[in-house]
């Protein structure tokens, strides 16, 4: 299926308005067309061998190159710049001996295949002009192979019709005018579109680095060049794979950048160097069909190391976001978690503050009376500031559990953890006539969680993974069907239950409950997102329960789901650090 070009990459190409406006932009551009024109005639005088039967039977068409990317990059407004160059190459370049009419039918020809084929790549098959994908260099490949081959075609069926050419020299003449012109393509227009993409980028930026890097690959292929065509040997062919060293390293250091520099570099080197040396243009052919495939393996290089560097930066921008989101949920998770206690908490801390006040006046009373017991009023302030400081010790629980910021790693403390969890849940569990309590057996005593071996994270972090178990087992409980004809709830239970672990050394938290169980049909996904039992659910909490645990180095899991014994643990890697309380 054929894609829009990306934003990223694609070139806006405003339209032409009518009118005076209209032509104040034609004559804006009549400059630039004309600078195309001269830089047209001067590639194609570097680039001309000689002339066979009328046409330029050069294997290197370099101009050709450049107005093709300006084709596809203006449409075929630009093969104006084509048609013009080949009329005054002819005649100031090549000094051609056909005729009027047969250099003006050579223009039209080469204009109209190369705007169709040009045209026909942008608007139906919607390429690319940033050639950001495999897809769109392979398409310019072969819209400049497809346009080469209609106009070696058809420029030999004219020549032929008039009596220019025979059909003995059709191979001299087609072969190196078709080999020209899809190099010069090749080489020179996506070298030219990346160019014009970098400079709308803002420019090109050459640090010391890259102009180190630039001279030392340059060095690289003088001395492969060398070795194919200076040395004059005829088995200089067989070190033409050399080439590919210097291309392929620059594609992958610098994508498809560094692959069009270095493949121009070397096309430029290679022609240069054969035409010190005299080859003929059947050498030149055999020599540049070669550069042909280097190059169109140069440009696969290029752009596919390309595409893996901008997969690899959409990725780590896509893991960024998704980080973000998941912060956003687990922060939005603490918040409904804590808005489902309210209530119970708003509970919870006006039971001390009333006895604080109680307590108060009653001091207060007994400091008024004459002859007052000041030791029970002493007693009773002394009871009331630790009412208060009760109060206090939830609220900064809450509030610490509450706070946005970013993962802070520290060591931590089992107990203190357990301590905070039992605190800000307990109101709750309370509220739903649950008991929440530490399953404290025989040989894990309440000295014997304090002496456990601490654990590393984020303390806020962890909290929200055990209020999550907790709170579910809470829920549960209070969500479970009463016997027939009792109207009394049964006793609900959540113990936790801590221990510690070797070989790897981790602690293990385990929660469980009393409740009905989980369903079997939940229980083998209930750590993916939108998984939930509840009714008003979003099934996100045990997921982000199982993410947080995760980049912890942890692992959660559903121990049991029988009713009555429903048990979750959380395992947790220790650390050999004082733990902070």
């Amino acid at each position: 299926m054929n894609r829009p070009p990306s934003p990223e990459t694609a070139v806006t190409r405003p339209a032409t308005p009518a009118g005076p406006d209209g032509a104040a932009g034609a004559l804006r551009a009549l400059p630039v067309g004309l600078a195309a024109v001269v830089v047209y005639l001067g590639l194609e005088w570097l680039g001309f061998l000689h002339e066979v039967k009328g046409l330029p039977a050069t294997p290197w068409n370099p101009g050709l190159g450049v107005v093709f990317a300006l084709i596809v990059l203006d449409g075929p407004p630009a093969a104006a710049v084509l048609f013009a160059g080949i009329v005054l190459a002819e005649v100031l370049v090549v000094d051609t001996a056909l005729s009027w009419p047969l250099v003006v039918a050579v223009a039209a020809i080469e204009t109209a295949c190369y705007a169709a084929a040009g045209t026909v790549a942008l608007r139906l098959f919607r390429l690319d002009v940033g050639l950001a994908r495999l897809r769109d260099v392979l398409l310019l490949l072969g819209a400049g192979l497809a346009g080469a081959a209609l106009v070696a075609l058809l420029l030999t069926l004219l020549l032929i019709g008039f009596g220019e050419l025979g059909v003995q020299d059709v191979l001299a003449t087609t072969v190196p005018l078709l080999v020209g012109d899809v190099l010069g393509i090749a080489v020179i227009t996506p070298l030219t579109l990346r160019l014009v993409a970098a400079r709308r980028k803002g420019g090109l930026a050459f640090g010391a680095g890259v102009v180190a890097e630039a001279a030392a690959g340059a060095l690289v292929i003088a001395a492969c060049l060398w070795l194919v065509a200076a040395s004059g040997r005829p088995d200089g062919f067989k070190y033409f794979h050399l080439l590919a060293l210097p291309v392929v390293a620059a594609a992958v250091r610098h994508g498809l950048d560094g692959a069009c520099l270095a493949l121009a570099g070397v096309q430029l080197g290679l022609v240069a160097l054969l035409h010190l040396h005299g080859h003929d243009v059947r050498a030149f052919t055999e020599y540049q069909a070669l550069m042909g495939v280097l190059t169109a393996t140069g440009l696969v290089a290029g752009v596919v190391v390309g595409e893996r560097r901008t997969a690899e930066t959409l990725a780590r921008a896509a893991e960024a976001r998704a980080k973000a989101k998941e912060a956003e949920a687990a922060r939005a998770a603490r918040f409904s978690l804590v808005s489902s206690m309210a209530s119970a908490l708003a509970h919870e801390i006006n039971q001390p503050m009333t006895a604080a006040r109680a307590l108060a006046r009653a001091a207060q009373h007994i400091v008024q009376t004459p002859g007052g017991d000041l030791a029970r009023a002493e007693a009773n302030l002394a009871n009331a500031v630790a009412q208060i400081d009760q109060a206090g010790t939830v609220i900064r629980r809450m509030r610490d559990f509450l706070r946005r910021g970013a993962p802070v790693r520290e060591p931590i403390a089992v107990a203190a953890l357990l301590d905070d969890v039992l605190a800000i849940a307990g109101a709750d569990a309370r509220a739903h006539a649950v008991e929440v309590a530490l399953d404290l057996s025989a040989d894990l005593s309440a000295d014997a969680i304090a002496d456990l071996p601490a654990i590393a994270g984020d303390r806020v972090q962890l909290q929200q993974v055990l209020l999550n178990l907790v709170r579910n087992a809470v829920e549960a409980i209070a969500a479970a069907p009463r016997p027939p004809g009792d109207r009394k709830r049964p006793g609900g239970l959540v113990r936790i239950a801590v221990a510690a672990r070797s070989d790897p050394p981790r602690v293990e938290i385990a929660v469980t409950d009393n409740g009905p169980g989980v369903p079997p049909h939940l229980a083998a996904h209930l750590f993916e997102p939108l998984t939930t039992s509840k009714d008003d659910g979003l099934g996100l909490g045990l997921a982000i329960c199982a993410s947080i645990v995760e980049a912890h180095g942890g692992h959660i899991w559903l121990q049991s789901s029988a009713p009555g014994a429903t048990e979750f643990r959380v395992a947790l890697p220790t650390v050999a650090t004082t733990p902070s309380g």
